[in-house]
């Protein structure tokens, strides 16, 4: 059903040599029609970069509703335009899905033979597949351990996948959570939170746990078919114990028109899946635990709480109030122009001190020219999400303007006591190193208190963008150093303060 033939080809190789021939030409076209280079270049970056990528994920979503004729057929023009990594094979996969979805096995099964290797993702996925449509989950299990090495399966992330729900379709629940554990970096690295989170439904599902298997066909797979969703949920009752319930959810999805899901649906009534509370260990229970304290963390990163995320409309606001002033500066005489700057607020250390005090405010959404304002957006637009969603609206909101006003009032102070040549500051980027700092604060408790992998993992992420900021800062004259540290230890120092508040109360 969910199988490795659904997910996208994971070798870059081809990329690359994309990405190399689009410079090439480019700078040849630099060279022989420096005109018309830059609408050449970009003309071929839409064509061959951005568009097999989008209908990409279009194929994807196809396939998560079981609809594989439409999947092959737009794969198959995709492959036109990327015809390497994988792709070209790909429409054949979805081809052979689809007539084993319409009861013609052995068809599917001569065309997925014609690709069999376990040397390529390609072959392996074919293989994979061979063994799904027939329902040979014992032997997939002996294949996988039989010709697959560990350095493989680390590369490989939809045959780990399908090897995990293989184990689970077999009963065998305590080598499947042991299979996560040693391949636990693996699924870290896995970039499409889709790929990683189908490794947790087939977990979650064989292991019982209803309600985590709710939320993840609610959030980051809610584009899978209500069949399918009905499978997994029907699943997760019958290992929870719950026969009554699964039973008649398999029921209500027996008469589908897709043969394999038939056949699947027969196959859990006939011999149910094993109940997980009479064969997990007290290791296994560890690691499921630690897998929905990590998934919850994501979640709450990333603002994935149901079937739309949530929009960090405080991020907007503010980055749609900053466009706006830029575009008054551009209209009153120019977003590069000092005296234009000074008078709509820009901080002035002895202006401020002068009882000029609105500065403060003021300083923090100009912006000293279009690459200025981009590079603040950009972090506000990345930083801002994430600790919007982690502390909520109104807080992140009192963050943004404290981390402001310190880090003005910081500028201020140090310029007239002489520790800094700052007379003359515009920018967000002290609010920008707030919501960095305020971040690294959420980080840190959250790794305190749960010792999540991905707070551990983030922390050391934001702490080395620290690190380079800092080098930057001091190696370019233009940057306002104080500014910046100052903004990130408000942000920090603010942002543990609001979020212990925040936690205490939930």
């Amino acid at each position: 059903m969910l199988n490795a033939a659904l997910s996208s080809a994971k070798n870059n190789r081809g990329w690359i040599v994309i990405s190399v021939l689009i410079l090439g030409v480019t700078a040849v076209s630099a060279y022989t029609t420096p005109a018309t280079a830059g609408l050449i270049g970009g003309c071929l970056w839409v064509i061959l970069i951005v568009t097999p990528n989008i209908g990409n994920r279009k194929v994807d979503q196809l396939s998560a509703q079981q609809s594989f004729g439409q999947a092959s057929k737009l794969a198959k023009f995709i492959s036109l335009l990327h015809p390497v990594d994988g792709w070209r094979e790909r429409p054949e996969l979805l081809r052979a899905l689809e007539l084993a979805q319409n009861g013609n096995v052995a068809e599917a099964s001569a065309i997925l033979d014609r690709y069999k290797s376990a040397q390529t993702p390609t072959g392996r996925s074919a293989i994979a597949t061979l063994y799904q449509i027939e329902s040979r989950w014992e032997d997939l299990v002996l294949w996988v351990q039989d010709n697959l090495s560990s350095a493989t399966l680390r590369k490989d992330f939809d045959i780990l996948n399908t090897y995990l729900r293989a184990l689970g379709e077999t009963g065998n629940l305590n080598g499947m959570l042991l299979i996560w554990e040693r391949y636990e970096r693996t699924f870290e690295k896995i970039l499409n939170i889709r790929t990683r989170n189908l490794a947790r439904l087939f977990i979650f599902a064989f292991c019982g746990e209803t309600e985590q298997v709710t939320k993840l066909l609610s959030g980051s797979l809610f584009n899978y078919s209500d069949t399918i969703k009905i499978f997994w949920l029907a699943t997760a009752d019958q290992a929870a114990g719950k026969d009554i319930i699964a039973r008649e959810q398999f029921l209500s999805i027996s008469d589908t028109s897709d043969l394999r899901i038939q056949k699947a649906v027969a196959r859990r009534l006939s011999n149910p899946v094993v109940e997980a509370e009479t064969v997990l260990t007290e290791r296994s229970k560890q690691i499921l635990s630690r897998i929905s304290t990590e998934m919850e963390s994501e979640a709450r990163y990333n603002g994935r709480v149901g079937v739309k995320p949530r929009k960090p409309l405080a991020t907007y606001f503010i980055i749609g109030l900053n466009l706006l002033v830029f575009g008054l500066e551009v209209k009153l005489g120019g977003s590069t122009n000092l005296e234009n700057l000074y008078n709509l607020g820009a901080l002035v250390p002895k202006e401020v001190v002068a009882g000029e005090w609105w500065r403060l405010f003021a300083a923090a959404f100009l912006h000293y020219g279009f690459l200025h304002l981009a590079l603040n957006m950009l972090g506000l637009y990345l930083f801002g999400r994430l600790v919007e969603f982690s502390m909520g609206l109104p807080r992140f909101i009192l963050l943004y303007f404290t981390s402001a006003i310190g880090s003005m009032l910081a500028v201020t102070f140090m310029s007239l006591k002489g520790y800094s040549q700052t007379n003359f500051a515009v920018g967000a980027s002290g609010c920008v190193m707030g919501l960095v700092g305020a971040f690294a604060a959420i980080l840190l408790l959250d790794w305190q208190r749960k010792k999540t992998r991905i707070a551990a993992r983030s922390l050391r992420g934001i702490v080395t963008l620290i690190i380079l900021q800092v080098i930057f800062d001091l190696t370019t004259p233009q940057i306002s150093f104080v500014g910046h540290t100052s903004g990130l230890i408000v942000g920090f120092l603010v942002g543990l303060l609001l979020k212990r508040s925040w936690t205490g109360r939930h």
